[in-house]
């Protein structure tokens, strides 16, 4: 009873010492309010962002062999780390900080040290947001572009080739790319529409995994002696759709999040709009071609329909009605059901088909605002203008042509001089030894699957088979 009369007095003294007007009086003010709940809203974009390293670590181990799957999975940790040390250190200051006009690089802001880092990036500092709070964000965006860079290499490339690529990657690839668009760069100027990445994301990180599937070789029994390619499915579908849902979840975040606020009417929620209508048409009429096709719905293809459509829409996805979104995620869905296939066939094994869905769904976005984009919606972004369907003529798509072009040459350039010398110093696949036997085991020295793993070696060994 005591005790309570203490807390009753206590309170007393409070509201006598304190007034309810000195509170109000020293409460938050409405613009640190709205930077506030900026702020929330971007940092919760990062936490989508960066758990769509969950479903790229599901897609991608899903998508291989099981004597693969552990280290599949873990590289998706091991490029994460890299590209968050790698672009704290150099790669958001050259993707982000002040470039004394050269509209090429950033020459500021290395080695970020807080919120008194905001002189070092003008490009960032007119938002309500932190310093700190815009450099998670983008590192985000950096990882998925690594770990799409990462995806051809699947099931035959060294370990030792993720830390040193993925390095360079984070620091002299990405971030220039991210700084020609929006670092303040030359793209950004002549008002290339790339709103979260089609072009700066998924197009470049495509481009380099390319660049690596061509240097490393088709994969052991992928195509036979007369050229024709033989179906190396992945060990566990289920991961792989649990890997879409979780990456088409994330998307929340990819895209109304950059936005950057929670403000302006909500805008962010027409963009999720047009995302998500874009993701569904894709996976839906992805579906359909493939039952046309092969008289069966191929779910990888759906998969893919899905992804790819997504891809596309991210750069458009705040220039265009709900309408051309359908559309540009059902165009996305179709060609990349083909461009996989014709890959294939030219001999191209990218086990994970990170250049049909990343890279050809890449230039198809970059590409699409240059058709679709509306004069209104390029007034409320203050990026570009209209389309050619909108009677903006030609000039808006032959600014996102030389975007795509430019970025693919660069990416293509850099990509294959990193690797080509890797390959000529170090080598950058794996012996046939330990690709036969699996990355799990010859990198690790164990399997992502033991039990499993034993049984099918010890069944191979009554069979006589060679694993």
């Amino acid at each position: 009873m005591r005790k309570k009369w203490l807390v009753v007095l206590l309170a007393m003294l409070t509201v006598l010492a304190f007034p309810v007007g000195a509170f109000a009086a020293d409460g938050p003010t409405n613009i640190q309010l709205q930077a506030g709940l900026n702020t929330a809203f971007t940092f919760l974009a990062f936490i989508l962002v960066f758990f769509m390293q969950a479903g790229f670590a599901l897609l991608e181990a899903g998508s291989t062999r099981m004597k693969n799957a552990g280290h599949v999975a873990g590289k998706t940790i091991l490029t994460t780390g890299i590209a968050a040390l790698s672009f704290w250190a150099l790669g958001f200051g050259f993707g982000f900080g002040n470039d004394g006009g050269n509209g090429f690089m950033g020459l500021t802001g290395f080695f970020m040290s807080g919120t008194d880092a905001a002189a070092s990036f003008d490009t960032l500092s007119g938002l309500d947001v932190p310093i700190t709070i815009m450099f998670l964000f983008h590192f985000a965006f950096a990882a998925v572009s690594l770990s799409i860079a990462c995806g051809g290499m699947a099931e035959r490339a060294k370990l030792s080739v993720y830390i040193i690529f993925g390095i360079l990657f984070s620091i002299v690839i990405y971030p220039v790319v991210a700084h020609w668009v929006w670092g303040g760069g030359w793209l950004g100027k002549l008002g290339m529409q790339d709103y979260a990445g089609s072009t700066v994301v998924h197009l470049t990180g495509a481009t380099a995994a390319l660049v690596a599937t061509l240097l490393l070789k088709p994969r052991l029994g992928k195509f036979n002696k007369d050229g024709k390619p033989n179906i190396i499915p992945g060990h566990n579908q289920v991961y792989s759709i649990l890997g879409v849902i979780i990456l088409w979840f994330g998307w929340f975040g990819f895209n109304p999040g950059s936005a950057v606020s929670a403000m302006n009417d909500g805008f962010f929620g027409y963009v999720a709009l047009t995302t998500n209508i874009a993701a569904a048409a894709g996976g839906v009429f992805a579906l359909l071609v493939s039952w046309m096709v092969y008289g069966k719905a191929d779910i990888p293809a759906m998969l893919n329909g899905v992804l790819a459509a997504l891809v596309a829409i991210t750069g458009s996805c705040a220039f265009v009605a709900p309408w051309a979104a359908l559309v540009i995620g059902a165009v996305a869905g179709i060609v990349t059901f083909f461009t996989a296939q014709w890959f294939e066939r030219a001999r191209v094994d990218d086990p994970v088909y990170a250049f049909s869905v990343h890279g050809v769904a890449g230039m198809w976005g970059a590409v699409s605002t240059g058709f679709f984009a509306t004069p209104e919606l390029a007034k409320i972004t203050g990026v570009g203008q209209a389309g050619l369907f909108y009677g903006g003529g030609f000039t808006q798509l032959g600014v996102q042509l030389l975007g795509l072009i430019g970025t693919l040459a660069f990416v293509f350039v850099i990509s294959f001089i990193i690797l080509g010398a890797m390959k000529a110093i170090m080598g950058i696949r794996v012996t046939e030894e330990e690709e036969t036997m699996g990355l799990d085991i010859s990198e690790h020295g164990t399997y992502g699957y033991p039990e499993q793993m034993k049984l099918v070696t010890e069944a191979e060994k009554r069979s006589g088979i060679v694993s």
